[in-house]
């Protein structure tokens, strides 16, 4: 049993990241990309996120405190949120089709999808993620953990701005109701 607690995480993590790998080479292409910029310090985020979960000894001590007692609870817990939102993030990327990209773009061809998991929020990947790191730091029970989910949680609002103005620059009133009528990242509340 010791072995799922040290690896279900990584395993988890890991192979959602080679079906997102997989998955990004058909799509339609892309018209208009954002700056490298942006790209560049949400990679970095991410890194710093992965170290922070990844490290065991990192000489931050207050890294370390449980916000959350650590048993079985937390961790089956922190595994069902974290593959529940994984597999929400895959149903919307599959739902998306060829519009996917992993950086803000607008796609030749770009569709405004408002089906599937797109009628229950406008940015479903991005909750799914959210979801995913929020199981990872329920099951680590460490403010090394809220810290990780935290920063990804801003990462993706910045990213979430950028391609909601794209949107509503694409598509016009079409996106501006639709965004009146679905929340952003949580149904019914953003």
């Amino acid at each position: 049993m010791h072995w799922l607690y040290d690896y279900f995480f990584l395993a988890i993590w890991i192979a959602f990241l080679l079906y997102w790998q997989l998955k990004s080479r058909d799509t339609k292409a892309t018209q208009r990309l954002e700056p490298a910029g942006s790209r560049i310090v949400r990679s970095i985020v991410f890194l710093i996120v992965v170290a922070l979960l990844s490290w065991p000894y990192i000489p931050l001590p207050w890294l370390y405190w449980h916000f959350l007692p650590s048993a079985p609870w937390t961790f089956f817990l922190g595994a069902a949120i974290t593959t529940a939102g994984l597999l929400f993030a895959v149903w919307a990327r599959v739902h998306l089709g060829r519009n996917w990209s992993r950086s803000v773009t607008i796609k030749q061809d770009h569709q405004l999808i408002v089906t599937g998991p797109y009628a229950i929020v406008r940015h479903p990947i991005y909750t799914g993620i959210l979801t995913g790191f929020l199981g990872t730091a329920i099951a680590t029970t460490q403010a090394r953990g809220l810290l990780a989910f935290v920063m990804v949680c801003l990462i993706l609002w910045f990213k979430l701005r950028m391609e909601e103005r794209w949107m509503r620059n694409q598509f016009g009133d079409t996106y501006a109701t639709y965004s009146k009528r679905v929340a952003a990242l949580v149904p019914f509340v953003l």
